[in-house]
C-alpha cells in the first residue's frame, strides 16, 4: 500500500532558530557578568579609597561628636525615667559599635567581645565586656551614668 500523497513528512527547524537562542542565552550570560562586574566593591585601595580601613570621606572629630551626643542623649533619657537601664546599657553599647563601624569600616554591631578582641579593636572590646553585665547579667544593673562615661571616654580616645 502506497502512502497518502497529500501527507507530507515534519518540516525541519531552521539552523537560524538554534543560533538566535544560542545568542540569546550569551547576551544574558554577558549581561549578568557586565552587572556583577560592575556592582562589586573594590577591596583594592584607589585613588579615593585609603584601604581597608576608614574610609577617606570620614570626618572622625565630627563622627565623635555625634556619637557622644548620641549617648548623652541616652544617659539623659534614662536619668530622666524615659528609658529602663537595661534597654539604655544595650542602647549604649549598640552606639559604640555602630561608631567603630562608623570609624573602621569594620561592622562591630554583630561582633561579639571575643569578635572584637581577635580583630584587634581593644578599646572597643574593653568597653563591651564591662557593658555585658550591665546588658545581660542577672545581678544588679550598673549606674548607666557610669556605663556611657566609660563608653564617652573609648569614643574620644578613638584615632
Amino acid at each position: 500500500m502506497q502512502a497518502d500523497p497529500g501527507f507530507y513528512g515534519p518540516l525541519q527547524y531552521s539552523p537560524v532558530w538554534m543560533w538566535s537562542g544560542a545568542a540569546l542565552l550569551v547576551l544574558v550570560a554577558g549581561w549578568y557578568a557586565v552587572v556583577l562586574a560592575t556592582t562589586r566593591a573594590s577591596n583594592r585601595p584607589g585613588p579615593d579609597r585609603s584601604g581597608p580601613g576608614r574610609s577617606a570621606l570620614t570626618d572622625l572629630p565630627a563622627l565623635k561628636a555625634a556619637y557622644l551626643q548620641r549617648i548623652n542623649d541616652v544617659d539623659r533619657a534614662a536619668a530622666d525615667g524615659n528609658l529602663e537601664a537595661r534597654v539604655a546599657h544595650q542602647q549604649i553599647s549598640l552606639l559604640l559599635r555602630q561608631f567603630v563601624r562608623d570609624a573602621t569600616g569594620v561592622d562591630a554591631t554583630r561582633m561579639t567581645h571575643q569578635d572584637l578582641v581577635r580583630h584587634p579593636l581593644p578599646a572597643a572590646a574593653g568597653v563591651v565586656k564591662a557593658l555585658y553585665p550591665a546588658e545581660f547579667g542577672p545581678g544588679p544593673l550598673p549606674s548607666v551614668s557610669a556605663s556611657a562615661a566609660k563608653a564617652s571616654a573609648a569614643v574620644r580616645a578613638w584615632s
